[in-house]
């Protein structure tokens, strides 16, 4: 972020005029702020237009147009969060090492304070211990857990939460899936397997699909929910480690390529630091 920072204001304050060199150092500033190529090339294409048509010819005025344009590519919908008040599946899943399992404590916590009826199924199977330091989580979000024996098939504890869910009434039932390589094939027909079951059992629920993210791994963040969205219908995104030295570029990378929202956001290893995505403090944060 200070990098980020730190580039604009030189490409800013460094030209007196708007010229080719004034977009090609403004370019790589932000690609190097890992919104990456694709993203940036759409920014800059974007500014151009806004600076001719509105015939401007000061940097700061620049410099404006560009952090309000950023601020409305990251808008939330207002009915992104229609699904925390209704009964819904919320299906968590993403890589090994981006705090996954972490995410699906945080947010039992956030329903559950909301008065939801909330319930978490283990269907991690595979790694060591994933079980406990689920049942940690959710002791302290006060949430009941339904898992299955280690090596067993996540698919059967997916069964035996859905039916727990329907017997007790659950208003939310979130599911932490293993840490699946996004390159493994059988580990992803598995995840097509899983949500096969959630369709056809709970038809009338609401579905969010979230990947996590951890905003410190930059542009392999991104192949990560692009290789996932060919999968399952990604809803949304949960950005871990967002605090301290995280490249928070990298949302709008992904939201600018794949148009997923960023729902929430990690900024510590408490309980109650996950929040929702406010991208009105996330410009901010980036670009001031």
């Amino acid at each position: 972020r200070d990098n980020m920072v730190k580039g604009l204001d030189n490409v800013f304050r460094g030209y007196s005029s708007i010229d080719e060199d004034f977009y090609e150092e403004l370019e790589e500033t932000l690609i190097m702020g890992d919104i990456g190529v694709n993203a940036t090339s759409r920014i800059i294409d974007e500014l151009r237009t806004q600076v001719k048509d509105q015939h401007i010819s000061d940097t700061e005025s620049c410099r404006n147009l560009l952090v309000e344009d950023i601020r409305e590519q990251m808008k939330t919908d207002e009915k992104a969060y229609e699904f925390e008040d209704r009964k819904t599946v919320i299906f968590v899943i993403g890589v090994n090492g981006v705090g996954k399992t972490t995410s699906v404590g945080k947010l039992a916590s956030i329903f559950k304070a909301k008065g939801r009826k909330v319930l978490v199924a283990a269907a991690d199977t595979y790694r060591a211990a994933a079980t406990e330091q689920l049942n940690e989580w959710t002791d302290r979000a006060g949430v009941p857990l339904i898992a299955g024996k280690e090596g067993s098939d996540p698919a059967s504890v997916i069964y035996d939460a859905v039916n727990a869910a329907k017997s007790r009434g659950s208003d939310i039932l979130i599911i932490d899936t293993a840490g699946r390589l996004h390159n493994k094939k059988n580990l992803m027909e598995e995840l097509k397997k899983m949500n096969r079951i959630l369709d056809r059992e709970l038809p009338d629920y609401c579905r969010e699909n979230f990947i996590v993210l951890d905003g410190t791994t930059g542009q392999n963040a991104l192949s990560q929910a692009r290789e996932f969205g060919e999968v399952t219908n990604l809803t949304g995104i949960v950005l871990t480690k967002m605090d301290g030295t995280a490249k928070g570029g990298i949302a709008v990378a992904i939201v600018s390529e794949l148009n997923i929202p960023v729902k929430y956001i990690g900024v510590g290893e408490a309980i109650d630091d996950l929040e929702r995505f406010d991208p009105d403090q996330f410009v901010n944060a980036l670009f001031m």
